[in-house]
């Protein structure tokens, strides 16, 4: 029986190469909600997946399979809780790896079944979404929030509690892919964003004029309400997409270019802190411009950004100072919530669970999940 003041729910991730659980409680009574991380636990592939420059998908599913009793228990043991104490699991559906994702929902169903507790199954991005409320408490609505990650570059539009509306996506390469590729190609470390980010920190920006690309004219019209948003978007197709494989391209020639010039395979250290530099000027640029003029678009109370290039420092001190520049709040995740973790898993559930939404035992994962 649930406690009509206290709902305690356990998340599990495996939509790519960590292998998350979580357990987080919800506290008061409907109108004054509080979430609360009691554990988040997190198995991370990237020792496994770094001489390979990127996750191996076959290696992530078999390594999932090793992890997930263990870190589901420790995830139980930090927050004090027993197997019965849950109410409610949480699991990421889809998008992801099928192999990885089989992994997370096969063992939440069984527990669904096992402990007859509701199955609540989440779409990832929207569990990088529920994890600004998660730490921030309500965000002003509506808002708009930029879902920026490895696999994904999306544009929301939060107009209510757990309604998203997508309003913008990458065409090609997500920023974080572009990220990876550009850190092949300098031949840094993988993943490529937190080490990029530290070089840039060395290097100048304006070095290398790589290009931003542009999908649409931006309409400098008068802001429209929130209500019109699919107007604006069937007469502005396109108008909030972006698109990295033109840069990635742009940085490959580059640096081909440059090690011919120099007749040597190596590039200085100075130089490649300026080519991480200028590249990551290019991508947060666009990443910015987009979201500020959606937030104006549509007249944005906040303005949100989460996924693992949210914990891009560049991208952080930028978005905070476009956002008092602006007049918007800016709210991102804590670092650890900003990749893949589970704790936003459960919070996207208990999102689910008070919408009435609970999945049966057939539940099955999907790559491609739509949100």
């Amino acid at each position: 029986m649930v406690n009509d003041s206290i709902v305690r729910v356990l998340g599990i991730e495996t939509s790519c190469d960590e292998t998350a659980a979580a357990v987080v409680v919800e506290e008061g009574s409907l109108t004054t909600r509080v979430w609360k991380i009691d554990s988040s636990v997190v198995a991370s592939q990237v020792d496994i997946h770094r001489e390979w420059g990127g996750v191996v998908p076959e290696l992530a599913s078999r390594q999932h399979v090793r992890d997930i009793c263990g870190v589901v228990e420790k995830a139980l043991d930090d927050a004090s809780a027993t197997w019965a104490a849950l109410d409610a699991v949480a699991v990421t559906q889809g998008p992801g790896l099928v192999g990885s994702l089989l992994v997370g929902v096969a063992f939440a169903k069984t527990l669904s079944f096992s402990l007859e507790i509701p199955l609540l199954p989440v779409h990832h991005l929207a569990g990088h979404i529920e994890s600004l409320f998660l730490e921030n408490g309500n965000l002003p609505l509506p808002a708009v929030v930029l879902v920026v990650s490895g696999g994904h570059t999306n544009l929301y539009v939060v107009r209510e509690l757990g309604d998203y509306a997508q309003i913008g996506r990458t065409r090609d390469d997500a920023a974080g892919e572009a990220f990876d590729k550009v850190s092949k190609l300098l031949d840094l470390s993988y993943p490529g964003g937190p080490i990029i980010d530290q070089l840039a920190c060395e290097g100048d920006n304006q070095a290398i004029d790589f290009p931003i690309a542009r999908m649409t004219h931006v309409d400098r019209n008068a802001a429209q309400a929130v209500e019109s948003y699919s107007v604006i978007m069937r007469q502005h197709p396109g108008r909030f997409d972006f698109s990295f494989s033109g840069l990635k391209t742009a940085v490959k020639r580059y640096v081909q270019a440059r090690k011919g010039s120099l007749g040597s395979l190596k590039l200085s250290p100075q130089e490649i802190a300026d080519i991480c530099a200028s590249f990551q000027r290019a991508v947060i640029k666009p990443l910015l411009g987009h979201t500020c003029d959606a937030a104006r678009t549509f007249g944005a109370r906040s303005i949100g950004i989460a996924g693992g290039v949210s914990a891009n420092s560049q991208l952080r001190l930028e978005a905070h100072a476009l956002g008092n520049q602006v007049g918007l709040p800016v709210f991102f995740p804590s670092l650890a919530l900003s990749t893949d973790n589970a704790a936003m898993i459960a919070a996207g559930g208990l999102r689910q669970f008070h919408h009435g939404v609970s999945a049966p035992l057939r539940l099955n994962a999907e790559a491609s999940l739509p949100l």
